[in-house]
């Protein structure tokens, strides 16, 4: 069977906008993954601040190494997120992502997103579909 970092590696090898995001991973382990990535100007939306959709990214991102990480192939079946802080270029985002529970069939996982001062720029909750299949 592979280690958490193992099956986070190969998936990383394929994930093209998280590798086109910077996404450095951190920390891994069963259940649980910390990522890092930094704001850079084609992430701003039209108001200048970060879009929204990067710290979705990067929270997915989070789900999907965390859910992933016992072996077993998990895929996303609904997610929600609140961004509660703005973020600028510069900015470096931190992504801890944390098992809430874990079933035979559905995870539930939640991801806090950080920056520099380590003040919360999002919160994240995600539901993964847990299958029979191995990595």
């Amino acid at each position: 069977m592979k280690s958490p970092a193992e099956i986070i590696q190969l998936m990383m090898e394929k994930d093209a906008f998280s590798q086109w995001m910077g996404v450095e991973v951190l920390e891994t382990g069963l259940g649980k993954c910390k990522l890092r990535c930094t704001v850079h100007q084609d992430m701003l939306n039209g108001h200048a601040i970060l879009h929204g959709g990067i710290t979705y990214s990067l929270s997915d991102s989070a789900l999907a190494f965390a859910s992933n990480s016992h072996g077993n192939r998990a895929v996303s079946i609904e997610t929600s997120i609140s961004h509660i802080r703005k973020g600028e270029v510069g900015d470096v985002l931190t992504a801890v992502a944390t098992e809430v529970h874990r079933g035979r069939t559905i995870g539930i996982y939640e991801v806090i997103v950080t920056n520099q001062h380590d003040k919360v720029v999002s919160h994240f909750k995600g539901t993964v579909h847990v299958s029979p299949e191995i990595w």
